[in-house]
């Protein structure tokens, strides 16, 4: 559940960017304006910040009965606090997310200025709060004076991700020390760099819907597998996110296709083309391993590379029956397999007689590698293999990966460039 940043609402950016690219990662997200605020009926002017926690609170019984009660919440600005302060009214939250939160509800006075002192003297006031106004009364502050932040997140009882950018001009740095020197563990705090206090650049808000993907995981364990619905088989969904994005849900997987920028995708993902490449490597290989292991050959680790191309039906010499009869051009794709050691004769053999998709083409290419180095290694296994079950070994182990993972995946696609060595890691687990 979202709760938005004083005088915003539910469609500020910040709160849609973070709500839609968690639920592209599988975490359904609920977005509500506060009472007087945006669809929200209600008078502003009769609200305070106790009224958002209420709401808050009541959004969270919604979904409880309606659907699951929220597990994580997370809150923007003077959301952040909200949030904190609802914590404890929301039994099943078991994390709890900020993002440029102050410490101390009382931190949002200093936006009404000259006006703060005719409210007190008066009663109430027409305050300009981003361009807009609206109508402050007594009442508002003195909640806001009555609030001991502090104390509710010394009792918390949940996990704790504070997110805070250094140079937020809005709320300062100080204000993430001071809740998370408050706050038990376990408690994380992640720098949101050179953002804004509204995070309006798209790419920050990317980057900490991933970071919270990542950390979440550790404390709101995935909802157990669904019985397996035999003629659901694939389900691809548009996300209303750029031109060409969708989300994909295989069973627990959740994925995403895109195209590339040059031809209008936001490249959040792979392409179709991409899929089908994948598809035809993945089933080479675990082919492969298959035939080893039947007829107990030995088979070095099987690395298979996929290149697609589209070629002139009449020049493309040996694409077969795939080009018969065609005019104009064909999708190629050719496959390279290298195994990294030995390879038995009759297993080498075999490679030439894997089944042939009538729509592909492929050429085959035998690598015989000198030694292991000769392949990059991924350590994903190995990690897990490693960790002791017993004590929780691996749980932690999977967590820290989780967390690198998600930081890095961010970080790289954020980046305006990236050296050529360097490669894209896929946000699932599975993808390793």
């Amino acid at each position: 559940m979202f709760a938005h940043c004083f005088t915003c609402t539910k469609d500020v950016l910040a709160a849609k960017r973070i709500a839609a690219q968690l639920a592209t990662s599988g975490i359904g997200v609920l977005r509500f304006d506060f009472t007087g605020l945006g669809s929200s009926e209600g008078e502003f002017a009769n609200t305070d910040f106790s009224a958002n926690v209420e709401d808050l609170i009541r959004a969270a019984a919604f979904l409880r009965e309606n659907f699951a009660a929220p597990t994580i919440l997370i809150g923007h600005s003077l959301g952040g606090a909200a949030v904190l302060a609802a914590a404890a009214g929301i039994p099943e939250a078991k994390a709890v997310v900020t993002i440029g939160a102050p410490a101390d509800v009382s931190h949002v006075l200093k936006h009404f200025g000259s006006s703060l002192e005719e409210i007190r003297s008066k009663g109430e006031a027409q305050v300009t709060l981003g361009g807009r106004q609206f109508r402050i009364r007594r009442s508002f502050i003195e909640d806001a004076e009555g609030h001991r932040l502090a104390d509710r997140i010394g009792s918390l009882g949940k996990a704790l991700l504070v997110m805070h950018a250094p140079r937020d001009a809005v709320v300062g740095i100080d204000n993430a020390s001071r809740i998370f020197l408050a706050a038990k563990h376990p408690k994380s705090f992640v720098s949101l760099d050179d953002a804004d206090h509204l995070l309006s650049d798209a790419g920050v808000a990317t980057y900490a819907a991933r970071v919270i993907d990542a950390w979440a995981s550790k404390y709101v364990p995935d909802p157990a597998p669904e019985v397996a619905d035999e003629t659901a088989g694939v389900l691809v969904r548009e996300t209303a996110q750029g031109r060409y994005q969708n989300a994909i849900v295989v069973g627990r997987h959740r994925l995403i296709a895109d195209e590339p920028i040059a031809v209008g995708g936001l490249d959040s993902g792979p392409t179709p083309y991409d899929y089908l490449a994948i598809a035809l490597g993945a089933c080479t290989a675990m082919t492969l391993r298959i035939y080893a292991n039947h007829k107990k050959l030995t088979l070095g680790r099987v690395s298979v590379g996929v290149r697609h191309g589209k070629v002139a039906a009449q020049h493309c010499t040996d694409c077969g029956a795939a080009a018969e009869g065609r005019e104009g051009k064909i999708d190629r794709f050719e496959r390279t397999i290298a195994v990294e050691g030995d390879v038995d004769a009759p297993c080498e053999t075999s490679l030439s007689r894997l089944p042939t998709n009538a729509r592909c083409t492929e050429r085959w290419k035998l690598l015989r590698l000198s030694s292991p180095g000769s392949l990059p290694v991924l350590q994903w296994s190995r990690c897990r293999r490693r960790a002791d079950a017993a004590d929780g070994g691996t749980a932690r182990v999977e967590t820290v990966a989780s967390i690198i993972r998600g930081w890095l995946a961010a970080a790289l696609v954020n980046a305006t460039s990236a050296p050529a060595n360097v490669f894209r890691i896929s946000s699932r687990p599975s993808s390793l």
